[in-house]
């Protein structure tokens, strides 16, 4: 098998990523699963992909021939791009290579609300979007920027790790940028996009104090700014912010982000009756209540009043979790596995 007929059979299959490692077949991961091919590849059989993934992408061998990790990004006319991770073990070559898809799903199908999608409707501030790895995160903002560009002109900057969607340019501008391959890092990317004429900020991951510091100065200049956290709950998320500066900032913070947060939306992907995986999601927007809670650092009663707060679209994860329960599209095994609060909802699935 060549190189063509791998990235083809990926895309046919809607492969979100393509192994290629010795003692396995090629394997793609498609919707959180592994489909593996035919045939066991040895460390000779995948030699010259990797070796067809220079060529075609045209890049210097040198840090591949020193027995170094390689990161880059590649395009196939026609197909699509591409970014590979090429890399040693078990003293053989091996690759993984993230398939970019371009253009962005249909939110529709995908269980994406309405109630998370207009937060991008916001023209400041800050708009987060937390969730453990693999749990949707980045198709969700992707959905949100394509919502900005088909509505709004402005000039949109992304920052990701990698870039998993590929946006044309339609009302707004939209400079994508790839974390490595592009810029240096987040930090500097970010420092350099409020030189760049902004209306909105997609900053990949805010990963310690200097990037969410960095990110609470560039919302304050008065752009839209989207990023992502690891966190599970809107109350966590806010603590986890709070937690990375001094004790002596952290007042000053809370003051901060209960004027600049727009809303929270935590997410995770849970599998269905059928098999597939389907989006359950928390929804914290930005009220005068919860902005006073923030502010006051009772981050402890913003789940009461997300729970009394459904007309205006929002939601606790465990109710988000039994009401797909309710509607038949997971089990109670699911649901169990997935909540926030297991005495909680364990009581109210009996």
């Amino acid at each position: 098998m060549d190189l063509n007929q791998v990235l083809h059979e990926a895309v046919q299959r809607d492969a979100s990523d393509i192994f290629l490692i010795a003692g396995l077949p090629v394997t793609y991961k498609v919707k959180g699963a592994q489909m593996r091919g035919e045939g066991i590849m040895k460390p000779n059989d995948i030699l010259p992909l990797v070796e067809e993934i220079y060529n075609v992408s045209r890049r210097q061998k040198s840090n591949y021939e020193n027995g170094l990790d390689d990161d880059f990004s590649f395009s196939i006319p026609d197909l699509g791009r591409f970014r590979v991770n090429v890399f040693r073990q078990r003293g053989s070559v091996a690759a993984v290579i993230r398939v970019i898809k371009f253009g962005v799903p249909d939110p529709v199908k995908l269980g994406i609300p309405e109630s998370v999608l207009s937060l991008a409707d916001n023209k400041s501030g800050l708009v987060l979007i937390a969730g453990s790895a693999g749990s949707g995160k980045s198709t969700t903002l992707a959905c949100m920027i394509d919502r900005i560009n088909r509505n709004r002109e402005c000039h949109i900057i992304t920052m990701e790790d990698p870039i998993e969607y590929l946006h044309s340019h339609n009302k707004s501008i939209v400079s994508q940028r790839e974390v490595f391959i592009d810029t240096p890092g987040y930090l500097d990317s970010l420092r350099s996009a409020l030189r760049e004429s902004p209306d909105v900020i997609l900053m990949g991951e805010m990963r310690d104090y200097d990037t969410i510091s960095a990110a609470i100065t560039a919302a304050e200049t008065g752009v839209l700014l989207f990023s992502t956290l690891h966190t599970s709950s809107a109350a966590s998320t806010i603590n986890r912010i709070v937690d990375v500066f001094p004790a002596n900032q952290q007042t000053q913070v809370r003051r901060q982000l209960a004027q600049l947060v727009r809303g929270i939306v935590c997410q995770q992907l849970v599998t269905t009756v059928d098999g597939t995986l389907a989006p359950a999601f928390e929804i914290m927007k930005s009220t005068p209540a919860i902005a006073n809670k923030i502010r006051e650092g009772d981050t402890h009663q913003i789940d009461s009043l997300i729970q009394s707060s459904s007309a205006q679209g929002m939601i606790m994860m465990d109710t988000s979790l039994l009401n797909m329960y309710n509607q038949g599209k997971i089990t109670k095994e699911t649901v169990l596995a997935a909540c926030n609060n297991y005495d909680t909802v364990s009581t109210r699935l009996r």
